[in-house]
């Protein structure tokens, strides 16, 4: 296919490799997290870590929104869900998550709440208006790439005076997050977790740009490059990391130039400032609280907010004891050391979001098969008891 063939020739990818290879110093090892899921699974999919030196070492991070939302969130929206004539539109990830008692969206579904999967905020918009008589909730999640439709289907739901259409805000921010992870004691202080670099996420910088990360190259000496998703691009990205590493270069680079810029895009930012402001903290799953790492409605819409208008009340849930979502968010653990991967906690049979998510590490490394570079652990039977 034209414009992404040409992202995956295995020659090239082949000459790029040699190239990391050979300005790798043998000293020291490149401990390289990929924020976003997506390169998760190039990283995986394409079998990039075969093609490069041991001294360069992928760790995972927080992965897509479906992974780090916490359990008491998918209670909230179950919650909304089986109010009498009320539809919850969603996207289909955020269906199988597990919540409290084992349940899930996709479970309340099947016990006779009215629960859809849509492929766009717009799709529930057109729902509310073709039926007046039902209450329609937008169970809105994702990183900064997916805020500026939910904002338009805001202010759209405004303009056409709408009053059966409200948005359950789940909508969460990278920069945040990316903090959270630098000043977590594993980083910062104990140094379990050593993070010399990030790989940038790429749909997200195309909406903020590549500016937010400035500070923590600059204030942490962290330097990070903005990946496209494709093999060639993440090769590219860890030869740039590379030579700033070996060079003592703490700066942020822009690999996907085809896509993202310094500034992003203006206006989606300004539609997301009108709707959203940010919350003071909220519940990460792995990364617990995060300051100012998501977004909450404005006063000003608060007649199209879920929150306000079911009342709900969040209460923190804690993940099931047998899953390790939480320590392969942060980057403190790898799939295969989870007790329950592969074997209780399967695509089929998912005890933890990182499973769940099409973008989160262990869907990726039992998709591809990289669960082989590793053990699976086998899962005592009080560990299938509980998690069951």
């Amino acid at each position: 296919m034209k414009y992404v063939d040409e992202f995956r020739d295995g020659r090239l990818a082949r000459r790029l490799a040699a190239a990391i290879a050979e300005e790798t110093r043998s000293d020291r090892r490149y401990h390289i997290m990929e924020f976003c899921g997506g390169h998760t699974h190039a990283i995986s999919r394409y079998g990039l870590r075969d093609l490069l030196p041991d001294t360069i070492r992928f760790i995972h991070g927080p992965g897509c929104p479906v992974c780090v939302l916490p359990i008491g969130c998918i209670d909230n929206a179950i919650e909304i869900a089986r109010h009498p004539d009320t539809v919850l539109c969603t996207y289909g990830d955020t269906l199988r998550v597990p919540a409290s008692g084992g349940i899930s969206l996709l479970k309340a579904k099947a016990a006779g709440a009215d629960v859809r999967m849509v492929y766009s905020a717009m799709d529930a918009l057109a729902l509310a208006e073709r039926h007046p008589e039902r209450e329609v909730v937008f169970f809105a999640i994702g990183f900064e790439t997916t805020t500026p439709p939910t904002a338009v289907v805001v202010q759209a739901a405004e303009a056409r005076g709408l009053t059966n259409f409200s948005v359950f805000c789940n909508h969460v921010l990278t920069p945040a997050a990316i903090q959270n992870i630098l000043e977590s004691p594993e980083v910062r202080e104990l140094g379990t977790v050593p993070l010399d670099a990030f790989i940038g996420p790429s749909h997200v910088s195309a909406v903020i740009g590549s500016r937010p990360y400035e500070y923590f190259a600059e204030e942490y000496q962290k330097p990070v490059v903005i990946s496209g998703f494709e093999p060639l691009d993440v090769l590219q990205s860890v030869l740039m990391l590379v030579r700033q590493l070996n060079e003592g270069r703490f700066e942020v680079e822009n690999q996907f130039i085809r896509a993202v810029n310094r500034d992003g895009n203006r206006q989606a930012q300004r539609r997301v400032a009108e709707v959203f402001e940010l919350r003071k903290s909220s519940e990460w799953r792995g990364l617990g609280e995060v300051p100012y790492g998501a977004l909450r409605i404005r006063e000003r819409y608060r007649d199209f907010d879920a929150e306000h208008r079911f009342a709900l009340r969040y209460r923190s849930v804690a993940d099931a004891k047998a899953c390790e979502c939480g320590a392969i968010l942060r980057g403190l653990k790898q799939p295969w050391d989870c007790k329950v991967f592969g074997t209780v906690c399967t695509p089929e049979n998912p005890i933890g979001s990182c499973m769940v998510s099409a973008e989160g590490a262990c869907s990726a490394y039992y998709t591809y098969g990289r669960f082989r570079d590793g053990r699976a652990g086998q899962p005592t039977r009080e560990e299938v008891i509980h998690v069951q």
